[in-house]
């Protein structure tokens, strides 16, 4: 774990962070023998980030067991902040969801993930349960697709090399040479559409959100029910519209961020 580490890597940070990310929706509660199997502590380490987490207000202790607090939020929230293309395409999604009346979301890529950074949802219930923060995979994702076919192409290159791309469904492209052509065909049209490779009966539509000189920075989609929506339909009615609005995110970002 310390390979190609600079002089200037703080191991304690690393700790905490690691126990902090040990906690998840099955894991909601923990006690310190908990902490230090998940995170690879030992229990003096891990004793010592818990009680220092729970000094800053981070972590609550409850007799044996520890829990994060709301606090944590404020670590999430200082990238939305800071990153203001979601306040900008706040507005513009809420049109694109009343126009197509199916949820939107926004993503960004983080290594070999999507994060969900913003989602309008519609009052439709959906099997996936999505939030602010969600990560999914980058290869059976409309969103996933768009962030990655923006990449140079040795990074291409390196994710589909060190990426197991397991069929989720019975859509999931899983050969390294049909996701390549994939990409290829997502740079050349502007746009991702994907037919039910991450859930059965899901369907979704991405384009990118670019910054002036192309680049680009998230990826914005609508996601529907294949029972509702034909892919035809989503080629004809939602692409036009959902391209339109992640221009009008790009245009917002580069008049008022100068990104």
């Amino acid at each position: 774990m310390t390979e190609n580490r600079s002089g200037d890597f703080i191991q304690s940070l690393e700790r905490g962070l690691a126990v902090i990310n040990s906690f998840a929706k099955e894991r909601r509660a923990q006690t310190l023998s908990e902490v230090a199997k998940h995170t690879g502590l030992t229990r003096a380490t891990a004793r010592r980030v818990l009680l220092t987490l729970a000094e800053l207000g981070y972590v609550h202790q409850s007799s044996r067991s520890f829990t994060l607090t709301p606090k944590v939020l404020d670590l999430g929230y200082s990238f939305l902040s800071s990153f203001r293309v979601v306040e900008l395409a706040q507005q513009p999604m809420e049109r694109l969801v009343e126009e197509v009346r199916e949820s939107s979301s926004m993503s960004v890529l983080d290594g070999s993930e999507i994060v969900y950074v913003a989602r309008v949802p519609t009052a439709r219930i959906m099997t996936i349960s999505l939030a602010l923060g969600s990560r999914l995979p980058v290869y059976p994702t409309s969103m996933g697709r768009v962030l990655l076919a923006g990449r140079p192409d040795e990074e291409i290159e390196e994710y589909i090399s060190v990426t197991e791309m397991r069929r989720l469904t019975s859509h999931t492209v899983s050969e390294s040479d049909e996701f390549r052509e994939i990409l290829q065909r997502v740079r050349a049209q502007g746009y991702a559409l994907v037919d039910q490779e991450l859930e059965e009966g899901v369907r979704s539509i991405a384009a990118p959100i670019t910054k002036s000189d192309g680049e680009v920075i998230a990826a914005l989609n609508v996601s529907c029910h294949a029972a509702r929506v034909s892919l035809a339909q989503m080629r004809k009615e939602f692409r036009p519209r959902l391209v339109a609005t992640a221009a009008e995110v790009s245009e917002r970002a580069s008049a008022i961020l100068g990104v």
